[in-house]
């Protein structure tokens, strides 16, 4: 399972994944607001994602990274891969996430490859399924990472040593 880590004791790199402008008629004219979607990481298992609204783009960015920074957690992988398919859920939005061999790529789609890139997952099939709402896929995406365990982790679970789990 992922665990919570602290930001300041790891290299961070930032995408801003998507910016939404919002507009509200007021009696004055329109208030237009921003939103953005941030995915921060070090590419080496690592990986956390934010949102950030202000009235201004890159005030909006800013608030993005730093509720990134709060949400960072450890991922599973084996070697440049995922140690088993997965499903992340969050809302309306299911990802598909498959792990691949060695010299396939990321095969994503834009939201999902930034997230992948960011947690430093070389070799990956992805879908999505339902939703393709740009938040929410990549909230799933998030969701389905958090949720990877590796063989040494089931085994501890189950008491076994993991060559029993493997065979």
């Amino acid at each position: 399972m992922a665990t919570k880590i602290d930001p300041a004791t790891i290299d961070l790199k930032e995408v801003v994944v998507d910016v939404k402008s919002v507009s509200k008629t007021v009696k004055g004219g329109r208030v237009r607001k921003f939103s953005a979607l941030v995915v921060v990481g070090d590419e080496n298992g690592h990986v956390g994602c934010g949102l950030g609204k202000a009235a201004e783009r890159p005030e909006a960015v800013r608030k993005g990274v730093e509720d990134a920074k709060k949400n960072i957690v450890e991922i599973a992988r084996k070697g440049t891969t995922l140690p088993h398919e997965i499903i992340g859920e969050y809302g309306a939005a299911r990802v598909l996430l498959k792990p691949a061999a060695e010299g396939t790529g990321v095969i994503a789609g834009g939201k999902v490859r930034s997230v992948l890139d960011m947690a430093g997952i070389k070799n990956v099939r992805t879908k999505c399924l339902r939703s393709n709402n740009p938040t929410n896929v990549v909230k799933a995406t998030f969701e389905g990472l958090k949720q990877l365990r590796t063989v040494e982790e089931v085994a501890k679970t189950r008491g076994k040593t993991p060559a029993e789990i493997l065979n």
